[in-house]
């Protein structure tokens, strides 16, 4: 099992590099069935409250199939980068109010890993048979073909599905309003969503890769960034 498991490991961390280098979104993106805002702002590496702020959703997340969301900032809005446009000026020298659908500048990484830091974690899953740590900071963790797959925090179920190109069966867990974490290449799948989890609780089996290879592909991310799993994982 070492070989295929290591190749596996090497194929994937390949694509998990090309995932993570930049990719300039498309302007807009038109919801299709089973879409959540979550799912749109994973696929897309985005923030799921700018996406909201930049289209002028409601605090519900709601939307609505062929509806067309604008993936980037509107003129005058903040960017991903965290670099903001130049304040308007009105008469007399007073600071105009920032744009509708605007945010503050993206947090440093150093406020994002605090944000992970602030939920209490555990590992996905109980058997480990092999962990990789991919250059987008996620982990591929080898185990066995069906085992279990457990909320690594306490949450709330976002999305379940196969609608995110790369990840298979799908589920992403949101945790507080800044971090959401995602459990990729499962089996089956035993939580709906917008179910409360807690931390431990099963939630899916353990599939796949295309080569057969049973793993778990497993993420943090906080205001839409990736964030290392292991400093804030307990040791095995």
């Amino acid at each position: 099992m070492r070989r295929p498991l290591a190749a596996a490991f090497a194929t994937l961390a390949l694509l998990a590099g090309c995932a993570s280098a930049p990719v300039r979104a498309p302007r807009v993106y038109v919801v299709r069935p089973n879409d959540t805002l979550y799912s749109i702002a994973w696929r897309n590496r985005l923030d799921y409250r700018d996406l909201a702020a930049w289209n002028h959703i409601g605090p519900d997340y709601r939307i609505t199939v062929g509806e067309r969301l604008r993936l980037r900032p509107p003129p005058g809005g903040v960017a991903r980068t965290g670099r903001a446009a130049p304040p308007r000026v009105a008469a007399r020298g007073v600071p105009r109010p920032p744009p509708r659908g605007a945010r503050p500048p993206v947090p440093p990484p150093s406020v994002r890993n605090a944000a992970a830091a602030a939920v209490h974690w555990r590992w996905p899953t109980d058997r480990i048979g092999g962990v990789q740590r991919l250059v987008n900071g996620a982990l591929l963790i080898g185990g066995q073909l069906g085992q279990t797959v457990r909320a690594a925090a306490a949450g709330r179920v976002v999305y379940t599905g196969t609608g995110i190109p790369g990840f298979g069966l799908l589920v992403i867990i949101k945790h507080d309003a800044r971090v959401l974490s995602a459990y990729a290449y499962n089996a089956a799948v035993t939580v709906h969503q917008g179910q409360k989890v807690t931390a431990g609780e099963p939630i899916a089996r353990m599939g796949s890769d295309s080569r057969q290879v049973p793993l778990l592909y497993f993420e943090i991310r906080a205001d839409g960034h990736t964030i290392d799993p292991l400093p804030y994982l307990p040791p095995r």
